[in-house]
């Protein structure tokens, strides 16, 4: 741990449990479920971090505000932390490994699945072909333009898809609500895609503005990304 995964750290958790508290849209199919603020940066910590380290201080964060909160440990709960992990996992390691981009292709895949042959969801078979979106991503050229938004795609529908199949086999829904969701995905995806994208540039250029003698290699900045 050195000085600048320490100011990452602390001005990630502070922006955590303040975006966890501040929700941006209802989740269908159940009352009092929201997507939060978070989701619009969560996903980005493991780049700076490391994959590992990165899952532990997103998955750290999600339970601490569980706690602190008050908020319930019920099975849809605990099982609503999983799918910003996947997240975190895809931004950090896009198209750095064969093994991880294998398990960044097979997991969304997996929960099309899962929901296809859903004898419920099934009916609303399209819905799942958002999640074809972040094996698209790793596949795609490595030379093609813009891919950091590529990545900030993936990511958050690799959560959606995770998330999709937990909320699918734990919350009773019909066919019907499953296809009125389909474009209120898009507008929902798109923003916290752009979201992360955003605050994955600032915090490339917060944490490369910092004074020389508090610089060290440990912390993973992509100059790429640096404005200025």
């Amino acid at each position: 741990m050195n000085f600048k995964k320490i100011v990452f750290l602390a001005i990630f958790l502070v922006a955590a449990f303040a975006a966890m508290n501040v929700n941006f849209s209802p989740i269908v199919g159940q009352e009092n479920q929201f997507f939060t603020v978070f989701q619009f940066f969560g996903p980005m910590a493991g780049a700076f971090l490391g994959s590992p380290l990165g899952i532990i201080a997103v998955f750290g964060a999600q339970l601490l505000n569980l706690v602190v909160f008050g908020k319930s440990f019920d099975l849809l709960s605990m099982l609503r932390l999983l799918p910003m992990l996947f997240a975190v996992f895809y931004f950090a390691n896009y198209k750095k490994t064969r093994y991880s981009n294998i398990a960044m292709i097979v997991v969304p895949l997996l929960a099309m699945l899962l929901f296809i042959t859903h004898p419920v969801a099934g009916k609303a078979w399209y819905y799942s072909l958002y999640w074809l979106i972040p094996p698209l991503g790793v596949l795609l050229p490595d030379k093609m333009k813009g891919k950091l938004a590529f990545r900030s795609l993936g990511a958050t529908f690799t959560a959606h898809a995770v998330g999709g199949v937990i909320w699918l086999y734990t919350v009773p829904m019909t066919a019907l609500q499953w296809t009125a969701l389909v474009p209120v995905v898009a507008v929902e995806r798109l923003l916290f895609a752009s979201g992360i994208a955003v605050s994955y540039v600032v915090m490339n250029t917060l944490l490369d503005k910092l004074p020389e003698k508090t610089k060290a290699d440990a912390l993973q900045i992509e100059k790429a990304y640096v404005l200025g």
